[in-house]
């Protein structure tokens, strides 16, 4: 179980495979005569996504605080992603954790993170969809259990050490490229995983335009109406507690029933097996590099593995 055992910090625990992760370019699923589509894939990391990175972030730092100590409970609602990614972290440095969770959800997540450790609480949704409203609620519950003795609440929706987690992925992207590319697209949820990769281009010296995307079936961003989708992991909050907005260029929607397609494209043409989210910003990236056209660079993410999604959208 997770937090029985002494952390293991030095160099060569698994978190040292957190990162690093291949910049690969699509071919058959892009048009002729359109700008190049390169996808950092982040189901490399340990537990397939990108959060990874974001719960060493966080984790290291309460603990360098002293804001946690071996043994402590850390608290945090998920839809999966994070959770698993606390929930490796916090075992391999000595914490447990405990997850909110929703049967909007897919339920491989839930049997994952209780691979990893954690110990996980249900909030039921209403006829399997993804709400503020729920957001809300899983929220709530989070607060409550987070203010046992013992127990510290991770906020992955405010705490400060999130976008610093996602910083080197913008570093190796750029680096990858040479700094040379146009624009860079992503679905937002915190607005973390954008701002922190936005930093870590920047400081390595690429300037792209920088483009935010959401689901049609919830415009939080571009006309502040939310709605039930099934995307997991973006357009949970109106206002997500990284996202600068004086830094976008754009916010860009696209319908989720075209993300699950281009999830499903993405796997049988380029090998790339990833969830709805990052159908979502392939296809996104794509329709950039067409208006673009050729002599351009399109980069996204693709934020986690597929393995996660089987029997759920979109791969039923």
């Amino acid at each position: 179980m997770a937090g029985s055992s002494m952390p293991r910090t030095g160099d060569h625990s698994i978190l040292t495979a957190i990162g690093g992760t291949p910049l690969i370019r699509l071919g058959g699923i892009v048009p002729d005569g359109a700008a190049e589509v390169w996808v950092k894939l982040e189901g490399g990391n340990p537990t397939g996504s990108y959060k990874d990175r974001m719960a060493l972030s966080v984790i290291r730092a309460a603990l360098e605080r002293g804001d946690v100590r071996q043994g402590d409970t850390l608290v945090e609602f998920t839809g999966g992603s994070t959770g698993m990614s606390l929930a490796l972290v916090a075992g391999v440095l000595g914490l447990k954790f405990t997850a909110v969770f929703s049967d909007a959800f897919s339920h491989s997540k839930q049997q994952a993170m209780e691979a990893f450790g954690a110990t996980v609480v249900v909030e039921h949704s209403d006829d399997g969809l993804i709400t503020t409203a729920l957001a809300e609620r899983m929220r709530e519950r989070a607060h409550d259990l987070a203010a046992q003795p013992g127990h510290h609440y991770v906020d992955q929706f405010g705490s400060p050490d999130v976008p610093p987690g996602y910083v080197p992925m913008g570093t190796e992207i750029a680096t990858s490229l040479g700094g040379e590319f146009d624009v860079f697209c992503h679905g937002v949820g915190t607005g973390g995983a954008l701002m922190g990769a936005l930093d870590g281009m920047r400081a390595a010296g690429a300037s792209p335009q920088v483009v935010a995307l959401e689901p049609t079936q919830a415009p939080l961003l571009s006309e502040g109406r939310s709605g039930a989708h099934s995307v997991e992991g973006i357009a949970v909050f109106t206002d997500p507690a990284f996202l600068d907005r004086s830094r976008l260029d754009d916010v860009r929607v696209i319908d989720q029933n075209r993300a699950f397609d281009t999830c499903r494209r993405l796997a049988c043409s380029e090998g790339v097996f990833a969830g709805a989210s990052t159908g979502l910003n392939v296809a996104a990236a794509i329709e950039l590099a067409e208006q673009l056209g050729s002599g351009h660079r399109v980069v996204t993410i693709a934020c986690d593995t597929g393995l996660k999604y089987l029997g759920e959208q979109p791969y039923v």
